[in-house]
């Protein structure tokens, strides 16, 4: 993918995103937890996450494990109360930048729970959730945003129903209930190393 300057993929690229959803570099590991989009559904929304287990923790497997429905509830006290859970993301980007895909774009993954965006609800039916390993109150950093904003520009040249206006962190959809990213995202350094790669100033002023 572009690193920076203007997002130009070749149309293979985009052509291959929109044909199997998969994203190129990504590590696959599949999740069984996701379902169909509703018919005619357009994708129109990205939706940022933030997820760490155990909590405030980095590495290891345990998050691929929780969205796989592999988690060891004996392996640490909270897994206990989530191990029953079912929930995904599309993907999810690493301290280190590494992605690691989950569910196909074309799917609804199981991420944004009860949401309304723009006086819509159900966001899982229209969105893309990508987690960042973090929390809400410790610094990102460079790699993720870097990588995160390569993923934004990619997908919204394959879908052009996202703009920058619909790129939303998980408090925005479902205020009240999560907080995430939280205030350790930076939304102006996001939105101008997405203006980097697409080329779009405009974008540093939303």
């Amino acid at each position: 993918m572009p690193v920076s300057g203007r997002a130009a993929w070749p149309d293979d690229t985009l052509s291959r995103l929109r044909g199997t959803g998969r994203l190129p570099g990504a590590r696959w590991c599949p999740s069984p937890n996701f379902g169909p989009r509703p018919e005619g559904e357009e994708i129109s929304l990205l939706v940022i996450h933030n997820i760490s287990l155990p909590p405030g923790e980095f590495g290891g497997s345990a998050i691929e494990a929780f969205f796989c429905n592999r988690l060891d509830p004996d392996a640490h006290p909270y897994f206990r109360t989530i191990a029953d859970l079912r929930v995904s993301a599309h993907a999810l980007i690493r301290r280190d930048g590494e992605v690691v895909q989950f569910v196909s774009l074309l799917d609804r993954a199981w991420h944004a729970g009860r949401s309304c965006f723009q006086g819509r609800e159900e966001c899982n039916d229209f969105s893309i959730g990508i987690e960042l390993e973090g929390t809400d109150d410790t610094p990102y950093t460079d790699t993720q945003y870097h990588r995160l904003a390569e993923l934004a520009a990619l997908i919204m040249a394959a879908w052009p129903g996202i703009d920058v206006s619909r790129i939303a962190g998980h408090s925005d959809i479902a205020p009240g209930r999560k907080t995430d990213p939280g205030p350790a995202f930076d939304w102006s350094h996001f939105r101008h190393q997405l203006a980097r790669m697409t080329g779009d100033d405009a974008q540093e002023l939303a």
